[in-house]
């Protein structure tokens, strides 16, 4: 029998509530954990690869996210939970080590990165994959977020890099767990 939605959407539920908790905190220290962040190039910084995600700079911030990371993590989950968690570790480390790597100097907090890697992998599957359902699931994140593409356009006070980098590790991931097609 299969498993009802909210057991499939478990992974989301807790990660939407670790994050919640995490604000909750930050907010009660004046915003004293984003000194977790990520800032390139400085080794004391380098916690923040992972870290970063978990961190944002509001609840408006964090609200903002946190709506593409239901949406978009649910479609990953589509495929499976083992997919969700590796794809979310890959784009994570991915895109934390290329903003410490190229970013601006400043600190980068939240987890755009992760949201525009699922984002990239969404969109790529439907390239590598070719199947029906990824192809429906291209079309509908295209008509949800088509507009995201402007987020990986340099603008002040945005971490384009973050969103940049998530895309190009998003992508990367679909292209490496393609399936083969027998032709």
């Amino acid at each position: 029998m299969r498993r009802g939605w909210l057991v499939e959407l478990r992974p989301l539920i807790v990660i939407s509530g670790a994050m919640l908790l995490v604000q909750l905190v930050n907010g009660a220290l004046g915003g004293a954990l984003n000194r977790w962040g990520l800032v390139p190039r400085h080794i004391e910084a380098l916690p923040g690869i992972f870290l970063a995600p978990w961190l944002h700079g509001s609840w408006a911030h964090l609200l903002s996210n946190l709506s593409g990371l239901l949406v978009l993590g649910s479609l990953v989950l589509l495929r499976s939970r083992r997919d969700f968690f590796f794809a979310s570790a890959f784009i994570i480390i991915g895109s934390g080590m290329l903003v410490w790597l190229f970013g601006r100097t400043g600190l980068h907090v939240g987890a755009s990165g992760w949201l525009f890697g699922f984002w990239g992998l969404l969109l790529a599957r439907a390239w590598f994959e070719r199947s029906l359902l990824d192809l429906l699931l291209a079309v509908l994140v295209f008509f949800l977020y088509g507009g995201w593409f402007f987020g990986l356009l340099p603008r002040a006070g945005v971490s384009f890099e973050y969103h940049l980098a998530g895309a190009f590790c998003g992508v990367l991931y679909a292209a490496l767990t393609r399936r083969r097609i027998q032709r």
